[in-house]
């Protein structure tokens, strides 16, 4: 299976050069995903390249950091299925960048799916039925939103510094969430998406979501259309099967990065068979 990949022009060159930042945002404007190999970076280099195409860095809060703005990708051996990386999440990524210091022998390989494919290939009432506003609802810890609101909100970095002003203000910023405090300190939280949604980086209309992804360090979510009718899980594997059809494998070697639009392109992973394997995460918004 082919893919777009960026080499590098001479020896040594680095992937945060001019050169192949322009290459790589060209790829993500015309594909909505890149691959750049041969460039054996480190994580500094890969930490770089990820400031260098996003203006403000985000966060997974229940993932460990790899170094000040790059995370440790760790979630179990099982397949992973389509998602936007923080696609249930207020502040959702527009860019996210993996980077493979030692790449699996077998196994492993990240799924890319662009959601533009996939929207073209849905018939006229299964377009009509996901353009509808979707609501997202699950129960967060109180660790896990406290590490988030302390990561996206301007005045604080800090979970202990997290006020009741702080949730307030938080909320009246992003009119599209609603929760409520629960006695055990945690949220139950609502989020109202658009499964469908023009990218970020180069407009067009795409199914871009985490319905069909995994929550392997979360409570499963519900969904539902912004009317009430709850989305069936059958409905939600039939999707899965489209999306099937519209994805690629990476199959990785040891230095790798790949750079996706995270507004039109879902990723997951294929099961793990070797387990000698490292993975870091970096994204952020524009």
């Amino acid at each position: 299976m082919t893919y777009n990949i960026i080499r590098p022009d001479h020896e040594g060159q680095s992937p945060c050069d001019i050169a192949i930042q322009g290459r790589i945002r060209r790829d993500l404007d015309k594909d909505g995903w890149t691959l750049l190999r041969g460039f054996r970076p480190d994580m500094a280099g890969f930490s770089a390249l990820t400031t260098a195409l996003c203006n403000k860095i985000t966060f997974d809060p229940a993932r460990e950091y790899g170094d000040a703005n790059t995370q440790k990708v760790d979630a179990g051996t099982g397949p992973i299925g389509l998602h936007t990386e923080n696609g249930n999440t207020p502040v959702c990524p527009d860019i996210v960048a993996f980077f493979s210091p030692v790449a699996a022998f077998e196994g492993s390989q990240t799924t890319v799916c662009d959601g533009r494919a996939v929207f073209e290939a849905m018939d006229d009432e299964t377009k009509a039925r996901w353009q509808q506003p979707m609501v997202v609802e699950r129960y967060l810890p109180e660790e896990l939103w406290k590490r988030y609101l302390a990561n996206e909100h301007p005045a604080i970095s800090r979970p202990e510094e997290v006020t009741e002003q702080h949730v307030e203000e938080f909320r009246a910023a992003i009119p599209n969430q609603e929760f409520d405090m629960l006695e055990d300190g945690g949220i139950n939280y609502r989020l109202t998406v658009s499964p469908v949604r023009g990218s970020a980086l180069s407009g067009g209309q795409g199914f871009a979501n985490a319905v069909l992804g995994p929550s392997h360090n979360y409570a499963p979510p519900r969904y539902r259309f912004a009317e009430g009718e709850e989305i069936e899980q059958d409905e939600i594997e039939a999707l899965r099967d489209l999306a099937e059809t519209c994805t690629h494998e990476i199959n990785w070697q040891d230095g790798d990065i790949a750079v996706l639009d995270n507004t039109r392109v879902m990723h997951g992973r294929r099961a793990i068979v070797d387990n000698n394997r490292q993975l870091f995460i970096g994204m952020g918004n524009l």
